[in-house]
């Protein structure tokens, strides 16, 4: 089984790259901060006997061979952060994998299948506004135009590349084929194992968010002068298209449906709101629920508005697929999870993860580690060392399901 001593001296050791004074982290893509973790990760991966390698778009890779002429098996994470992040978002998906390859390389087992390790390059998007680059690349969908796209200061994400030392080679040398599954420890984010008192879970599937704007306008006209019915006040119908999101969404449970910026104008305290701005992320790990939900939204919307004789806009900022995780991975996952005495609980992602972007290319799945009160993305976000350990050593023996090396269990 892992060595916890080894992976949380790993864990502590990578945190205090890029730290804050207030414990958070700030490590974006292609700066001197990730080169550094860079650097350590590159260690802790060949002393785990991986040989490493960076790909066209920097991400950091160590493998091992085979015994066998088989697909190849890949395990990843990130160790890019969002700013002022926690010290286990991604980072712990990286080093427990680097960590599960160590303990089967001093166990002298032999995997039958390739393995690859991959710490993604920025997954969270923080630097450019464009996450996922390194799993876009390896999935094959990043496009020479994406490179194009440019930070604060006017710096495009081809230009850091150059400036981070990469060499120039077509981005179609880092996609990967003839892959047999991807498998990811992430921590949770949430408080659905910590309710379930469990330190470990099963993700079923990686919900895809779909953002819309809605923008309403009215007539802004005098708050005392004007008469009850003789207004066309746009934020008191913002507020009923609201609370009916919230109530659409609760009919299909677990999706999600969330209001998280808003605008309001005049913005007087005595004047009637005259337009009204929000944005509406919708989740779901099933895509028709997901697309039900928002049909329902935009029907209630429509009939609020012209009640109420307003002007309705309706934009598309982001719609992106979910993935289901793979059915035989996840029995994998849920045997080995039994295997280490912990009861099995299974649970979508809300969050999004370097795995959306394998969809329709390769199997994927996916184990959770309890998040201490949810909090992540935050100096705050902890995972407990026993949880970890459980998690890392579900990852051990979830990888041998899936390679057939596990004594009990075929090859999926």
């Amino acid at each position: 089984m892992i060595n916890m001593k080894r992976l949380s001296s790993n864990l502590e050791d990578l945190s205090k790259i890029g730290r804050n004074p207030n414990g958070g982290m700030n490590r974006f893509s292609f700066t001197d901060e990730e080169k550094e973790a860079n650097k350590l990760v590159e260690q802790y991966m060949e002393e785990a006997g991986l040989s490493v390698y960076y790909d066209a778009v920097g991400n950091l890779i160590g493998s091992m061979d085979g015994a066998e002429n088989l697909p190849v098996i890949l395990l990843g994470s990130h160790i890019d952060t969002v700013p002022d992040g926690g010290k286990y978002d991604g980072a712990l998906g990286v080093l427990s994998a680097i960590e599960v390859m160590h303990t089967i390389k001093e166990n002298g087992i032999q995997l039958k299948h390739p393995v690859r390790v991959i710490s993604f390059k920025d997954e969270e998007g923080s630097r450019f506004g464009y996450g996922m680059i390194g799993s876009r690349t390896v999935a094959g969908t990043l496009k020479a135009e994406d490179l194009l796209r440019e930070d604060d200061s006017g710096i495009s994400i081809q230009q850091a590349m150059k400036n981070f030392g990469l060499k120039e080679r077509p981005l179609e040398s880092a996609k990967l084929v003839n892959v047999k599954a991807y498998l990811e420890i992430h921590i949770e984010q949430g408080k659905v194992l910590e309710s379930n008192h469990v330190g470990v879970g099963n993700v079923t599937g990686i919900a895809g968010p779909l953002w819309l704007k809605f923008h309403l306008k009215g007539l802004a006209e005098h708050a005392g002068a004007t008469p009850m019915n003789q207004r066309h006040d746009a934020l008191t119908a913002a507020s009923l298209i609201i609370a009916e999101t919230e109530k659409i969404a609760k009919q299909f449970p677990p999706a999600v449906a969330t209001v998280g910026k808003m605008t309001i104008k005049p913005n007087g305290v005595n004047v009637i709101p005259g337009e009204v701005e929000w944005t509406i992320d919708i989740r779901s790990i099933d895509e028709s629920q997901r697309n039900n939900i928002e049909q329902m939204i935009k029907q209630f919307a429509g009939k609020i508005t012209t009640k109420r004789e307003l002007e309705l806009q309706v934009s598309e900022l982001q719609r992106i697929a979910p993935v289901q995780c793979d059915e035989d991975i996840q029995t994998a996952i849920q045997e080995s999870i039994r295997e280490i005495g912990e009861e099995v609980v299974s649970l979508p992602s809300g969050a999004g993860h370097d795995g959306m972007q394998f969809k329709d290319r390769f199997p994927v799945g996916m184990i959770f580690v309890k998040s201490v009160d949810g909090i992540s993305h935050n100096p705050k976000e902890l995972s407990l060392e026993k949880d970890i350990e459980k998690g890392s050593n579900v990852l051990y023996h979830t990888l041998l399901r899936v390679d057939g090396t596990s004594g009990d269990s075929k090859s999926i």
